[in-house]
């Protein structure tokens, strides 16, 4: 080979850019990324199922006898009615933001940005494997809850929407801890992300019904999205389906995943524009 033919490939290969992959290729790889990295972090996600299990218990054994005994409960279980309110704590909160936050402080995001990988999965992939821990998060309450007694009136059927339910409450959330992630890549103001959820879950009928709280509770809980996503849930375990209930649930759930989702894009269009 001659010296201008060496040169001639040398400035060939000097012009070999990667190409981009497809969206969805894009979406997955950083999804499994994500989802591989879970078990390396236990402290992430143990919490999430020791403390709706704790709340489960203990609400169960000290208010049952209570709740079942008031004038005109009828057949009220209230083991059914404190199910939803533990599969909303477990599954609310849980994101993959503070490990955004980890890639962002250690430059990894910038090489990402580096990279042919498209812009939007950078996020959307995050959540696809949130949406999947919450749904596992979902499963070792349920069966909780089985064991000791809850049952479904809509069958399996019923048990898979009351799953998918709860897991589309909890991709809902995600939207503002990322957004906090993005913005301020401070792992100490994505943790406090949760004091957001915190306050509204016991401003609303999570530990005893909407009709026996207060006048001025039942007036904040009435325009507490939670309501009504936990009226849906609960909604499953009784016999028949009730569509009203389900679709307010899952009306509730579209709402607050709009204005989640859209300040965690707008955070994302900022942290692009930054770097």
């Amino acid at each position: 080979m001659t010296v201008t033919d060496s040169t001639r490939s040398a400035a060939a290969r000097s012009n070999v850019q990667a190409r981009p992959s497809g969206f969805f290729r894009d979406l997955w790889t950083i999804a499994m990324r994500a989802i591989r990295a879970v078990p390396r972090e236990p402290e992430a996600f143990l919490p999430a199922l020791f403390i709706p299990a704790f709340f489960f218990t203990v609400n169960v054994g000290a208010l049952q006898d209570l709740t079942e005994a008031i004038p005109g409960a009828g057949d009220f279980s209230y083991k059914n009615f404190q199910l939803p309110t533990a599969i909303i704590f477990a599954v609310t909160g849980i994101s993959r933001a503070t490990a955004l936050v980890t890639d962002i402080q250690t430059g990894y995001f910038d090489r990402l940005l580096l990279s042919p990988v498209r812009r939007l999965p950078l996020l959307l992939g995050l959540m696809v494997s949130d949406f999947m821990l919450v749904i596992a998060l979902c499963i070792p309450v349920m069966i909780l809850g089985l064991f000791v007694g809850v049952s479904f009136g809509t069958g399996v059927l019923g048990v898979l929407l009351f799953i998918l339910i709860g897991a589309l409450w909890g991709l809902a959330f995600t939207g503002f801890p990322y957004a906090i992630a993005l913005k301020t890549a401070n792992p100490g103001a994505v943790a406090s992300s949760f004091l957001l959820f915190f306050p509204f879950a016991f401003l609303t009928s999570s530990t005893v019904p909407l009709e026996n709280l207060t006048p001025w509770m039942r007036a904040i809980a009435r325009v507490n999205p939670i309501t009504y996503v936990l009226e849906g849930m609960r909604s499953l375990l009784s016999e028949g389906w009730q569509w009203g209930e389900i679709g307010k649930a899952l009306l509730a759930i579209a709402i607050l995943g709009t204005i989640s989702q859209t300040m965690a894009m707008l955070a994302l269009r900022g942290r692009l524009a930054k770097n």
